[in-house]
């Protein structure tokens, strides 16, 4: 008997409020759930000046840092970021496993992507561009037969790119990251480099004298942030909301206007 009466002691326990609330791995703030208290947790992919980067400090900044800041300020919490390969943000594994609550990475809105994660409004309209050293010939892609192009893996850049390797007749080299495309296409292991066309100009004000962008590429591409897939409209509708109110009130300008230039007319 008195160990019958423990047994159902314990069972009680372990089904009372407090110890549930305990198990519970989310919390919530205005209603939104996040992973963890007090933080809204974004998965990004560094460097992807100017949308995500480090600063001299160790900081990380950018334009879709300061726009899911605006996220977390109307939620009332801080945001944490988690540098990630680009891979599990776009498959949505990390978002699937609970690594963050939302991505900001630059990402272009595909309906390939939109199967397995769920995006926000577009929140910036993206173009491809290439960059070649200053004092090359190269004006298109039809000028790189033979010639070895760069490109970011698991980018729509790379999926850009590859439909047209065989016809033009390069070959392609993929980087994990775009740090090191601007390495390899700075040292002469390539002789072009493909992807957005922002991040190119960004990286030609830091060498003004050594690069240029040859061609862009009207892809009509746009990103948006993203969150799991069904897994928190709450969220989501929090990220739309502020969108449109940033618009509206001209917060989303300046910011546009801090870290890309002139903000473009509606």
């Amino acid at each position: 008997m008195r160990k019958a009466g423990i047994i159902v002691a314990i069972a009680a326990l372990a089904l009372s409020p407090a110890c549930a609330k305990k198990e519970e791995s989310e919390t919530t703030a205005g209603g939104v759930k996040l992973i963890e208290k007090g933080k809204l947790t974004v998965c990004t992919h560094l460097p992807y000046a100017p949308f995500q980067s480090k600063d001299a400090s160790g900081k990380v900044i950018g334009f879709d840092i300061d726009l899911m800041d605006l996220v977390a300020k109307e939620l009332d919490v801080e945001q944490k970021i988690v540098d990630t390969p680009f891979e599990g943000i776009k498959s949505g594994q990390d978002l699937n496993t609970g690594k963050c609550d939302a991505a900001a990475a630059g990402m272009t809105i595909t309906e390939e992507r939109k199967k397995v994660i769920d995006f926000s409004d577009p929140y910036f309209d993206a173009t491809q561009a290439m960059l070649v050293k200053a004092g090359k010939a190269y004006k298109s892609l039809d000028d790189l037969k033979g010639r070895k192009v760069g490109v970011q893996a698991a980018t729509t850049g790379r999926d850009y790119t590859r439909k047209f390797e065989k016809e033009k007749g390069f070959t392609i080299v993929e980087f994990e990251d775009l740090a090191a495309e601007q390495q390899a296409l700075a040292n002469g292991q390539i002789e072009a480099a493909v992807n957005d066309l922002p991040v190119w100009t960004e990286y030609i004000k830091e060498h003004p004298s050594g690069f240029v962008v040859a061609a862009e590429f009207d892809t009509g591409e746009q990103y948006g942030f993203a969150v799991k897939k069904g897994g928190n409209p709450e969220l989501l509708k929090k990220i739309n909301d502020m969108l449109a109110k940033a618009k509206q009130d001209g917060t989303y300008n300046k910011i546009y206007e801090k870290w890309i230039g002139k903000p473009p007319t509606a």
